[in-house]
């Protein structure tokens, strides 16, 4: 007998976050999340997103054994805003039992009706800065820090239960030219840009650098975003719970800004050297040993993962990413990275996509958000 329950106490709360280890134990693909930091996500103390969202988890149990796990989301924002009557679902995970994603559903169903809303939409996050869609393709490949893995059956389930493709997400890996092999003509028209518009790259000797620049990022990122189907505005609120939880696996080397005449930010990115390797090893941990590893992999490594651009909206179309694409390559260069994996792009999003044309690059995942209206 299948049963599905509302995590209320300790005991279920670490239940919901543990599953996954025994879902995937033997996935070569898989790499585990920090948990600590998922803890966080859903600590209304630690992650002001609460200001504005609710969420409720949910465990399925099996003869008394968890089975299946999936949290129901509301971002009031989204709703009041951007007039989306919808109940995010994600941390979705299931064995392949399609009686219980019935069950999941069901319980994420039951929070839109009980809240009023019009259709449930998943797997994703609270907004954009959180992980979202379920792997489609590329199941052979290991999943980055800021994504889901998932089996092949979970998607199977979620189209035979009724529910239809709402958004496509495409990841990319992207070769690196040697120093010697970069196109010269990358190179020179990033300068004229550069004297063309009066720009100038601004460099992050250490984290505290940083620091006073990120409310300035975020403004550029909800410039960048604003007109994508599944953007929903990030509020100041927020920012400090993001800046604890990715500011510390960025070294200052892979952030890249570039400012105008009179010092304002118009275009920046994150990278981050790439920690899935790590990741496995730590298997969800932060020890003492696991924050070493984390050093060792932030200033030894060969791979990294494309994380965030923003450019001012009037400085879109303009040429600026070929400063910043220009500063990146010659930084990879230096540490000896030759391939990088990009975050999840929406399919629409073709000006994203433009950047990589200069590249050796490879669509090698995707994934998907799917979509199910309410009958009242």
């Amino acid at each position: 007998m299948i049963e599905v329950i509302e995590v209320k106490n300790r005991k279920q709360f670490r239940a919901f976050f543990q599953f996954p280890f025994e879902l995937y134990r033997n996935c070569e693909q898989w790499v585990p999340p920090i948990t600590k930091e998922e803890h966080a996500t859903f600590d209304p103390k630690k992650n002001s997103v609460f200001n504005h969202a609710m969420a409720r988890l949910f465990l399925a149990k099996k003869n008394g054994v968890v089975v299946g796990r999936v949290a129901a989301m509301i971002n009031w924002v989204e709703v009041q805003e951007l007039k989306k009557t919808k109940v995010r679902f994600g941390w979705y995970d299931t064995i392949n039992d399609i009686e219980v994603s019935k069950k999941l559903l069901r319980a994420v169903e039951g929070v839109a009706i009980a809240e009023g809303m019009t259709y449930i939409e998943g797997p994703m996050g609270f907004s954009n800065m959180d992980k979202a869609g379920i792997l489609t393709q590329g199941f052979e490949h290991m999943n980055t820090m800021i994504t889901w893995y998932h089996h092949p059956y979970q998607k199977e389930h979620l189209e035979q239960l009724g529910l239809v493709k709402q958004s496509e997400w495409i990841e990319f890996k992207i070769n690196i030219y040697d120093a010697e092999d970069a196109p010269e003509k990358v190179r020179k028209f990033a300068q004229l840009i550069k004297e063309r518009y009066k720009l100038r790259i601004l460099d992050f000797k250490t984290t505290e650098d940083i620091e006073p620049r990120i409310d300035e990022m975020f403004d550029l990122l909800n410039q960048t975003y604003s007109k994508l189907q599944s953007f929903v505005p990030i509020q100041q609120h927020q920012i400090a719970h993001y800046k604890d939880k990715f500011l510390p696996y960025v070294h200052p080397d892979f952030i890249k800004c570039v400012v105008d005449e009179t010092g304002k930010m118009v275009a920046f990115t994150i990278t981050m050297p790439s920690f899935t390797k790590t990741l496995k090893k730590i298997n969800g941990k932060m020890s003492v040993l696991g924050m070493l590893r984390l050093w060792r992999a932030q200033r030894k490594n060969n791979r990294a993962a494309f994380y965030l651009i923003g450019i001012e909206e009037s400085y879109q179309n303009k040429g600026v990413t070929a400063i910043i694409f220009q500063e990146i390559q010659d930084m990879f260069n230096r540490r000896g990275i030759t391939e990088v994996e990009t975050n999840p792009e929406l399919e629409e999003n073709k000006a994203i996509q433009a950047l990589w044309k200069n590249y050796e690059h490879q669509l090698h995942k995707r994934r998907r958000t799917y979509r199910k209206e309410i009958s009242y």
